[in-house]
């Protein structure tokens, strides 16, 4: 299982940026996807979820309008667009799945390297 996701970067306030996580080594299609962010002093957080097949998609309240998830099952990808960035979005980054459930789970889940597979983490900065 492979998980890759280059890019992230520096960002002004209020702009955009798009990851991507490319995977391989398994079944992508069959599984859901997330990503999940960890500020500086912070603990894990929940970010966006997408279901296999793309049946659904959720988002943590702080990014809900600004971001947006999707899915290539073709390029075994996901991506996540943020738009309208804010300091508050400084983080590393990280894909992941579980290789377990199809459908998104509860983004406040507990997330961990040890129990899911993650791509290597990409730091996104927001600054002026």
């Amino acid at each position: 299982v492979r998980l890759q996701a280059p890019g992230g970067g520096l960002v002004q306030p209020g702009g955009s940026l798009r990851l991507s996580c490319a995977a391989s080594g398994f079944t992508f299609s069959s599984y859901w996807m997330y990503w999940v962010r960890q500020a500086p002093g912070k603990g894990r957080e929940g970010v966006s979820c997408i279901s296999a097949g793309e049946r659904g998609t959720d988002y943590v309240e702080s990014v809900k309008g600004r971001f947006t998830i999707s899915r290539d099952n073709a390029k075994n990808t996901i991506y996540l667009q943020m738009n309208s960035l804010k300091p508050e979005d400084t983080a590393v980054y990280y894909c992941g799945t579980d290789l377990v459930a199809a459908d998104c789970e509860d983004l406040w889940r507990p997330y961990s390297p040890d129990n899911d597979y993650w791509g290597q983490g990409t730091q996104v900065t927001v600054s002026s």
